[in-house]
């Protein structure tokens, strides 16, 4: 947790800027940021009364796809992850404002000069850059600063609990002593088969194993449901998209591709390079240049010889690869016209004069687009068809006494769960929102169908509860299979350790015993080997050998048990990297303990209604 609040707060404008509004305007439209900056109804959770909306939601599930770190095919099963990060986080800015972090606005001015996102080529802020980008993300600048306020108290936090604890020298130097001994030792795996009988399973031990365990075998309230779901994309899977359509959505996204530029610029009056030149010489200049390019003169020669632009004149003029929001109004204007390799007319700029050249656009080929442009085509082809859909499943599931009807009428498949709890099951079953709907009191107790439970902005579910079950503690005969094998598992397991005890008093007693060692050389902690983790941390408990005489010991792993025989310990070479590496994880472990020890005091006093 200590981890993902300090990367969460590492690049405060590519966050907020990229990687929030701009996956939001993708995903919903411009109309979501009314959702996103204002009030919006549609509520997923509350905490201590505040509302965390399905857009908010919705925003954080689409970044981690994006992000590569969840396959888009997991995304059903993300959002509950995603609602609960959500929660946390809220918690953390409620605690922080209520013990009165404070981000002055002097603070926030300086964060946002020094913010690379809104700095020129020479590392200086650059305020037209910094309106347009945020112009371009959908933020205005009193939004983005309370934003970025929030992240500022979140970095508070952290650092004031990450400091309040720490370690003496001498625990360092003792901590590192411990990390780099090394202990070599033999090993021998005891089984099951190694047991003179199998134990045995009474009745007695059942009645006994299953009294003391009986929440294991507690079933708890289960509903049987029925439910359909209206699918855009499985309406969009049927759509048919021509070859003309595809080629031409991918001809019409040039004109917003990414695109790599070089120019030319001349400039004109006291502006750096201008040589006190007027601005009709300037032009005069670039009009001779257009005469060049028009007889066949390259674009990048003509750059380096005529361009005052000196940090790319020697690059032939290259800009390298631009999006919108970078440069002004008239400089994106006549760049974003351009098809590749085509050359704009003057452009004028504060900087001066500019001649554009589109070198390149960055976008994958017509064959490698097809299966996305289809996608896209195929859902907006299904859009009104999609809508008009959901407007029928709402009339048609209030007013409908089952769901078969209503699942008729829209040409939909009526699908049955198995026993699910108010934990949810898999799939559907498991978004937030759709159990609270089985188990509220019009549903389970009324036996009407569900409200529209809007999943996303492409799947609507309606359910209806077929049966009902009490939770109940399962009866022993109806669970016998299972009480017996985790008897069976315990007392092997007791019995093993038994015979482990055993051998374990007879070698230290200088016992020669028929035992095929397996060797374990100079082990360290870190392990880095196929060695079971229990085993390792078992031999590292055991005390130091006197002289030549081995100590005994044993350790139980899995449904094995192991003995034991610590031959050697060697203190091993210093490693400052590693001892380093330790320490460090050593101070993060007990932050991270502060951190989750807060968390989990807010969340117990926290009212959370999901």
């Amino acid at each position: 947790m200590l981890q993902s609040i300090r990367d969460r707060s590492k690049s405060w404008g590519a966050k907020i800027i990229i990687g929030a509004v701009v996956v939001t305007m993708a995903l919903f439209g411009v109309e979501s940021l009314v959702g996103l900056l204002g009030n919006n109804p549609d509520t997923v959770a509350e905490v201590n009364g505040e509302a965390i909306t399905r857009q908010q939601l919705e925003m954080e599930v689409q970044r981690a796809i994006r992000s590569g770190q969840v396959p888009p095919d997991q995304e059903r099963a993300l959002r509950a992850e995603m609602l609960d990060m959500l929660i946390t986080n809220r918690l953390l800015t409620q605690y922080a404002e209520e013990g009165g972090l404070h981000v002055s606005e002097a603070q926030l001015d300086q964060l946002i000069v020094n913010l690379p996102e809104f700095q020129d080529a020479n590392g200086r802020f650059d305020r037209d850059l910094f309106r347009n980008r945020l112009a371009s993300a959908g933020f205005t600048p009193l939004t983005f600063r309370q934003q970025l306020s929030v992240d500022v108290k979140h970095q508070q936090l952290q650092q004031g609990l990450a400091v309040s604890d720490f370690t003496l020298d001498e625990e360092q130097e003792r901590l590192a002593t411990l990390q780099r001994q090394r202990r070599s030792f033999r090993y021998h795996a005891l089984v099951a088969s190694d047991l003179s009988s199998p134990p045995e399973v009474g009745q007695e031990a059942l009645e006994a194993y299953y009294d003391a365990h009986q929440a294991d075998y507690r079933r708890p309230e289960q509903v049987r449901l029925n439910y359909v779901v209206l699918d855009r994309q499985q309406m969009a899977e049927q759509a048919e998209i021509s070859e003309e359509a595809l080629r031409e959505a991918w001809e019409t996204g040039a004109a917003e591709a990414d695109r790599r530029v070089s120019h030319i610029m001349v400039t004109y009056g006291d502006s750096q390079g201008g040589d006190g030149r007027s601005r009709e010489e300037a032009e005069a200049i670039l009009e001779q240049v257009q005469e060049r390019l028009d007889e066949g003169e390259a674009f990048a020669k003509l750059a380096g010889e005529v361009s005052d632009d000196t940090s790319t004149s020697d690059d032939g003029g290259d800009l390298g690869v631009i999006s919108r929001g970078f440069f002004g109004e008239a400089f994106e204007t006549a760049a974003f016209s351009l098809g590749e390799g085509e050359v704009s007319g003057i452009v004028e700029t504060d900087n001066g004069l500019h001649l554009i050249k589109v070198t390149e656009l960055d976008r994958p080929a017509f064959e490698e687009s097809r299966d996305q442009l289809r996608r896209e085509l195929a859902r907006e082809r299904v859009t009104d068809a999609f809508n008009e859909k959901a407007q029928q499943l709402i009339d048609d599931s209030f007013a409908a006494e089952d769901l078969a009807s209503v699942a008729e009428d829209l040409d939909l498949e009526l699908q049955q769960s198995d026993w699910v709890g108010r934990g949810g099951g898999d799939g559907v079953l498991s978004e937030p929102g759709v159990m609270e709907q089985a188990f509220s009191d019009d549903v389970l107790e009324e036996g009407y169908n569900s409200e529209v439970i809007e999943l996303d902005e492409d799947r609507r579910l309606v359910l209806r509860v077929a049966e009902h079950r009490e939770a109940t503690t399962l009866p022993l005969e109806e669970v016998r299979d299972e009480v017996e094998a985790a008897v069976r598992r315990e007392k092997t397991r007791e019995a093993l350790v038994e015979l482990a005890a055993e051998r374990v008093e007879r070698l230290r007693a200088g016992e020669s015993l028929e035992i095929d060692w397996q060797q374990a050389e100079a082990i360290s902690r870190q392990g880095g080997t196929n060695l079971p983790e229990a085993l390792i941390q078992s031999a590292f408990r055991l005390p130091h050998p006197e002289g030549d005489s081995p100590v005994y010991g044993h350790a139980a792993v899995g449904d094995r048990v192991m003995l034991i025989a610590l031959d050697n310990v060697q203190a091993g070479e210093p490693n400052e990297q590693i001892e380093a590496f330790v320490a460090n994880m050593a101070e993060r472990l007990r932050a991270q303990a502060a951190i989750q020890g807060l968390i989990d005091h807010l969340r117990d006093q926290a009212e959370i209604r999901r």
